[in-house]
């Protein structure tokens, strides 16, 4: 049974941190190409960053420079460290493994993180 649980987000004030973290388990994790992708509210889903595997990273031009993508194989984790925060940054972070093409296979439920004043 695959399960994706993402944690660590929160409420924080402008300019603050975050981070991140997506455990998953039931999955080969090493071979997934893993997508961090955001919904704010009443706003559709939004890619943010992945991870192809290896060294290769990618990030959506909103975040870029102030969010950094890694995994831990061996602990078959994703994180993201967001710095920086701005209030634009509030949505529902969601992890998906997935693949080269541009698929996600499974979903976590998601967390949280509010930016405010």
């Amino acid at each position: 049974q695959v399960q994706v649980v993402e944690s660590g987000g929160g409420l924080v004030q402008p300019g603050g941190s975050l981070r991140l973290s997506c455990a998953a388990s039931g999955i080969t994790f090493s071979t997934y190409w893993m997508y961090w992708v955001r919904q704010a509210p009443g706003k559709g889903l939004e890619w943010v960053s992945h991870n192809t595997g290896g060294a290769s990273t990618y990030y959506a031009d909103s975040v870029k420079g102030r969010f950094t993508i890694s995994r831990d194989n061996a602990k078959n984790t994703l994180y993201l460290q967001m710095n920086s925060l701005k209030s634009e940054d509030t949505a529902v972070y969601y992890c998906a493994p997935g693949d080269g093409l541009g698929s996600v296979y499974y979903w976590g439920q998601g967390t949280q993180v509010t930016v405010y004043y």
